[in-house]
């Protein structure tokens, strides 16, 4: 009777310790999944934009957000079209500014599958 007792006792412990410890939502992205028909490329926002690491500001990405902190800085689908009539079409622009930036950083991947490697 007393080893039933005592694991109801942790299991509510246990429970309360759990939703009061609950994980909130971080203020800034800290990595996102981008998917594609050609294998999901994750990107890590902490990495890029950390001083101590690569150091981009975000307008370099997010050319067409006004830095307003009031607003979102958006998603790469807001103006770029997967496919289509987009002269920049969502795919293009990531290789442009992705691929390209890495290049020229002499750092990151460049390669297909360095960066397509999630199903």
């Amino acid at each position: 009777m007393i080893a039933y007792c005592l694991a109801a006792v942790l299991l509510v412990v246990g429970v309360v310790s759990y939703v009061a410890s609950a994980h909130q939502k971080p203020d800034e992205l800290v990595r996102i999944m981008l998917q594609n028909s050609a294998g999901g490329v994750l990107f890590t926002h902490m990495n890029h934009a950390s001083e101590d690491e690569y150091g981009i500001a975000c307008t370099d990405c997010h050319h067409a957000w006004d830095e307003d902190p009031e607003t979102s800085p958006g998603r790469c689908s807001e103006c770029h079209e997967p496919e289509g009539e987009d002269p920049m079409k969502s795919s293009d622009a990531f290789h442009m500014l992705c691929q390209g930036c890495h290049e020229d950083g002499g750092s990151g991947p460049v390669e297909c599958g360095e960066c397509h490697v999630f199903q």
